[in-house]
């Protein structure tokens, strides 16, 4: 569904109306906004609750682009959506996932201004959380370190983040995250959500009340959930969050933050084009608990192990699958995560301000999936032609941060610096099976192992920035640069046991001088203009996430000399005003994307392996252009009324041709995958006396999924709904609600992530993309003792 003209004729009215009628100046509320997110910029990352709550929601005071989700956006959402899913209503982004939370990792993608996940940058409080891939090496998901109702709110910088922000694969810009701070008084909130699918939340939170100077919450939350499709597997998380406060003196903090997270969740399976048009409705999923069926289409597959069995009177595919690929037994990812963090902010006097910080992160995973054709028990009685194939990820990780803040004169000087340690590991194992089995846990004793392979990745990063106010605080000036050096050092571990061994070997990414630059003019009260320019590096890949060191030893050995790190330029610049009714920016961008990784061989089939040169391995294939421009306006006519728009335009295109199988793979000029060309998103919300509404719609325009745009997918529209009451103190209870959501509220079906990419696919064979979920329902009760 396309965007009807008339739905923009009305936006682009809406706005010049308000704009026209709206008086020169702003409000003082804008002109304080304004103050406070300087100050908070001038503090680094090291935000509170009230901080967040004053802050410009356009980044008004900010010199690049910056938008921001706070605490009224959240309460609009399913309880307990992931943080993540939240920032899809912003300009310029996509957030894709198959379920209401948005909490099913595999299914998760970003795109943001011709950028997907992995090349942007993610904290919470300043937490790195790595590079939020699905098989990940140096973090976790934000749905894992933190409980939806602990949000404070987040921050999107798109395409520039700020140059503290603790990430080596931030090219496209930054997404930071803020816990909510203890509450002063003591209470208990408990809420309970039932929903569609057997959905089951339960959210707990106990708040000891600030007591001199400490005050501290620990909160816990259950979900059980099953797929909204066959076999309605389970989906299920438990999460604990602690967080103690202590303030002191003149502006002194020191926070503790520990979160724990078990997560089990089945995954769906990919569909196919083809798939579709052969009769699969998007419900089609596994076969599970259909054993036989499994079974039956297992004996079909081809190699890889141990032998080619095709043929086999056995095999049988049952209408509409016709190939292996069209489903399999059952799929799963567990993670097990701890965090903790412990920070200080502290006041030094005399314009100096210190922050200073550690972590640490362990994490434990595997990724099930009952592979067709590799055998169980191979020439026994028992063999059958599957076996669950398992990823094990490892990440042990510490680190830490500080920065000095000085205000003197014009200038307000920041410099800091950062350093992790991350030991990571990897390994492919088979289990055998004689049967279904529960792979609902971790499994031990690996019947076969494919690889196994350990990182050692030390990461220092350290920047310095000067703001200068001039022209009595009209114009700002931000001049900084960073430097990054990322050593990842792989080995694989020897064991007679390995069949298709990983490299051992070295890379670095580093860069000394990575400039930015940014200026703000305020043209009145509550109108500015801004531009800023950045250029940066992204570390390469750990082995969790694939990467160059996830090959072959030759293959990488052939490769390592020429493999120069991704890295991107930036240029943006807009204009904001706040009125006493609106909010309003406009921004236009140009990123140049440099050195992007693929993997390849360059030769033809038949030369394959035969050459150095003819090994498959990653190269540098060129660059990548975007244009765009965002524009965010938001009217509040009459008190608790709220209608906020956000129109973004995209062109993002590979510049360059590569080679692969011996021939060339015409990309120049052709639109990147899984960026849309534009999104509209409109939300009316209303909040008066006991009552919030709200009815929301983003149209997300067309993605391609293959490098020569042969195949993709159309715009489409998605609704969302919600409706609270809040009843006044009752007994024991001080407050509670009532809340009821819808997502999807037109039961739109479509594809919802674009992951697997080729580079044709003209009759729609690749299994290439997630269905959306349907139309689900979720009642939450929430009481506050």
């Amino acid at each position: 569904m396309k965007p009807y003209p008339c739905t923009f004729a009305a936006l682009a009215l809406a706005i010049a109306t308000a704009l026209a009628a709206a008086p020169v100046h702003a409000a003082d509320a804008a002109a304080g906004a304004a103050a406070d997110s300087a100050d908070a910029t001038a503090a680094g990352e090291a935000r509170d609750a009230t901080t967040l709550d004053a802050v410009s929601v356009i980044g008004l005071g900010e010199t690049r682009q910056v938008q921001r989700v706070k605490l009224a956006d959240i309460e609009k959402t399913v309880a307990g959506t992931s943080p993540q899913k939240i920032l899809n209503k912003l300009p310029g982004i996509s957030v894709q996932s198959n379920d209401a939370y948005g909490a099913n990792e595999e299914s998760q993608t970003i795109s943001l201004r011709g950028f997907n996940q992995r090349l942007l940058g993610y904290t919470l409080d300043g937490i790195p959380l790595g590079d939020n891939s699905y098989g990940n090496y140096n973090g976790l998901g934000i749905s894992r370190a933190l409980i939806g109702e602990n949000l404070a709110g987040a921050e999107l910088a798109a395409g520039i983040g700020s140059l503290g922000t603790a990430s080596t694969s931030n090219l496209g810009g930054t997404l930071q995250y803020f816990s909510a701070d203890p509450e002063a008084e003591f209470g208990l909130r408990v809420a309970q959500t039932f929903g569609s699918d057997s959905t089951r939340r339960t959210y707990a939170r106990l708040d000891t009340g600030e007591h001199g100077g400490f005050s501290m919450y620990l909160s816990g939350s259950l979900l059980s959930a099953d797929m909204w499709s066959r076999p309605h597997d389970n989906q299920d998380q438990n999460q604990v969050n602690l967080k103690a406060l202590y303030t002191f003196g003149d502006g002194n903090r020191i926070s503790a933050f520990v979160s724990s997270a078990e997560t089990s969740q089945a995954n769906y399976a990919y569909l196919s084009k083809a798939l579709l048009a052969r009769g699969a409705d998007w419900d089609w999923n596994l076969y599970k608990p259909d054993w036989q069926r499994a079974l039956s289409a297992a004996y079909c597959a081809p190699k890889p192990w141990p032998a080619n069995k095709a043929g086999d009177r056995r095999c049988k595919f049952e209408s509409p699958a016709a190939t292996i690929d069209d489903a399999y037994y059952a799929s799963r990812a567990l993670r097990t995560d701890h965090l903790a963090a412990l920070a200080g902010e502290f006041n030094l006097g005399e314009g100096l301000r210190l922050n200073a910080q550690t972590y640490y992160h362990d994490d434990r995973g595997q990724g099930h999936w009952w592979s067709p054709g590799n055998w169980s028990y191979p020439n026994t009685a028992k063999e059958i032609p599957i076996s669950i194939r398992s990823t094990n990820y490892g990440i042990n990780r510490y680190g830490a941060m500080a920065s000095l803040n000085w205000e003197v004169g014009i200038h307000r000087i920041q410099g800091g610096f950062w350093y992790e340690s991350n030991h990571h590991d990897v390994q492919r194992n088979f289990y055998f099976i004689d049967g279904p089995i529960n792979d609902d846990r971790f499994l031990n004793d690996p019947d076969r192992r494919l690889f196994f392979q350990k990182y050692r990745i030390n990461t220092r990063q350290a920047y310095l920035q000067d703001t200068m106010s001039l022209l009595d605080g009209r114009l700002t000036v931000d001049v900084g640069a960073k430097s990054t050096q990322v050593d990842m050092r792989a080995t694989q571990v020897p064991s007679k046991m390995m069949e298709v061994p990983n490299a051992s070997g070295r890379l670095e990414t580093k860069d000394s001088f990575l400039p930015q630059l940014g200026v703000g003019y305020k043209l009145g009260e509550g109108r500015e203009l801004f531009a800023a320019y950045t250029e940066n590096v992204a570390a390469f890949v750990g082995g969790g996430a694939g990467g160059p060191l996830a090959i072959g030893q030759a293959a990488f050995d052939a490769q390592k000399a020429d493999l120069k790190p991704e890295e991107s330029k930036t240029l943006e610049a807009g204009y904001r005003q706040v009125g006493e009714t609106y909010q309003a920016s406009l921004s236009v961008y140009k990123v140049r994307f440099d050195n992007r990784l693929l993997s390849l061989n360059p030769c033809s089939s038949i030369e394959a392996g035969t050459r150095p040169e003819c090994i498959t391995k990653f190269f540098n294939v060129g660059s990548v252009d975007s244009y765009g421009s965002e524009l965010v306006f938001i009217w509040k006519p009459i008190d608790g009324l709220q209608w906020y728009n956000a129109l973004s335009w995209n062109k993002s295109t590979y510049q360059d041709n590569y080679i692969d199988g011996g021939k060339v793979v015409p990309t120049s000029g052709k639109r990147v995958v899984d960026v849309p060309d534009t999104m509209f998103s409109s939300e009316v919300s209303y909040s008066r006396g006991p009552w919030l509404a709200s009815v929301s719609g983003k149209y997300t325009g067309k993605r391609y999924y293959t490098y020569l745009n042969d195949n993709g997918f159309g715009g489409y529209t998605t609704f969302d709904a919600a409706l609270r009451y809040t009843f006044d103190a009752m007994g024991p209870l001080r407050q509670w609600s009532v809340s009821l959501n819808a997502s999807n509220l037109t039961d739109k079906r479509t594809a919802s992530n674009l992951t697997a990419f080729s580079a044709s696919d003209p009759q729609g064979k690749t299994y290439a993309f997630h269905a959306n979920a349907p139309r689900q329902l979720f009642l939450t009760l929430d009481a506050r003792f």
